[in-house]
């Protein structure tokens, strides 16, 4: 996303009259979501200073420290790692900062009670392939995750984990993929096949493109 990222962290940059993590906070807010905890690395301050608290989105919102620059950052798993002392003993929803969806959030907590209730580990949102990723990346097979069957969706950055799962691992840079297959290869990580509006923002041209879909769509 350079240069548009050189001074700006990506989640802050706008779409549609909002930043890409606006979207994002107010939707789980709207969903009843009140307690975000938003994954930093990348000039940090600048993600404080402009979300603040969270009590302008009806929500309130903590600050997991990675490191300063991008490099610092640790990825999906890590930053879960690092992130877990804040997170509580039940099961968590995790959602991109840069991603622009209306999926309805609110019904992840019959999802989120099945994970406490010991019947699966994690439970991920699946939506079409989009055009920049054609291959996918997993199989929905009668409600469960199968990294090694085929056709395959692609994971919208969406999911609800247990903390369990996470227990005793360090807090290094680590990608949750291929991580999670073993999991979900012992059948623990449920799914669903999401047909709903889900940008993905990661060139500049797709900001764009993503920004002028917005406008369009607003009342």
């Amino acid at each position: 996303m350079r240069p548009l990222t050189d001074a700006t962290p990506k989640p802050l940059l706008m779409a549609g009259g909002k930043r890409l993590v606006e979207w994002q906070i107010e939707a789980l807010a709207a969903a009843g979501v009140r307690e975000i905890v938003i994954n930093t690395a990348h000039l940090p301050e600048r993600m404080e200073d402009a979300l603040g608290d969270g009590s302008r989105y009806g929500a309130a919102i903590e600050y997991s420290r990675e490191g300063d620059v991008a490099e610092d950052a640790l990825e999906t798993l890590g930053g879960i790692v690092q992130a877990l002392p804040r997170l509580g003993a039940s099961s968590f929803l995790v959602v991109s900062g840069d991603i622009v969806t209306d999926y309805p959030y609110a019904q992840l907590r019959a999802r989120a009670n099945r994970i406490d209730a010991g019947e699966f580990d994690a439970h991920l949102v699946l939506v079409d392939n989009p055009p920049f990723h054609p291959q996918g990346d997993m199989a929905l097979v009668d409600g469960r995750i199968d990294p090694d069957r085929s056709p395959r969706l692609t994971y919208a950055n969406i999911g609800v984990f247990s903390p369990r799962l996470f227990a005793g691992l360090p807090p290094a840079r680590a990608r949750l993929f291929p991580w999670l297959y073993a999991t979900a290869r012992a059948g623990r990580v449920s799914g669903e096949h999401a047909r709903v509006r889900w940008f993905n923002v990661g060139t500049p041209s797709e900001l764009e493109r993503v920004d002028a879909e917005l406008r369009r769509a607003a009342p």
